[in-house]
């Protein structure tokens, strides 16, 4: 089974998101959007198109919950519902919750020093 395919995106704490993605637009060129985050668009020749996303998230988000680090990285995933079966029967600490939206299926896993991180199946197509 494939697992993880690649970077979906980074996000963090920040005490004042919007004045860093100001910050990271005005001296590192970053295309920031309206919610203060920035796409990376990729693919190309013999590559499936696709997207990493950064994102500032506010310093008093509950998103990253239950850990207590700053940052949460997200993988692009090929079968979210089967890494997740496979992650609990190798003794992961599995989230007890998926999301389903537009955007894609969403799961989560704790890693041994308790980083939560974001496993995210893209709709099909992207």
């Amino acid at each position: 089974m494939k697992r993880v395919t690649g970077i979906g995106g980074i996000f963090f704490k920040a005490d004042d998101p919007a004045a860093l993605a100001a910050w990271y637009r005005d001296h590192l060129g970053l295309d920031v959007t309206g919610w203060n985050g920035a796409i990376f668009n990729w693919g190309g020749d013999g590559s499936p198109a696709g997207m990493t996303i950064w994102s500032p998230f506010a310093a008093d988000t509950t998103y990253m919950a239950p850990s207590t680090a700053s940052f949460m990285i997200n993988f692009r995933v090929a079968d979210l519902d089967a890494l997740l079966a496979a992650l609990r029967d190798e003794g992961c600490n599995v989230l007890d919750r998926t999301e389903t939206s537009e955007q894609g299926k969403f799961g989560w896993v704790l890693d041994p020093e308790g980083n939560k991180v974001e496993l995210w199946e893209p709709p099909a197509g992207q």
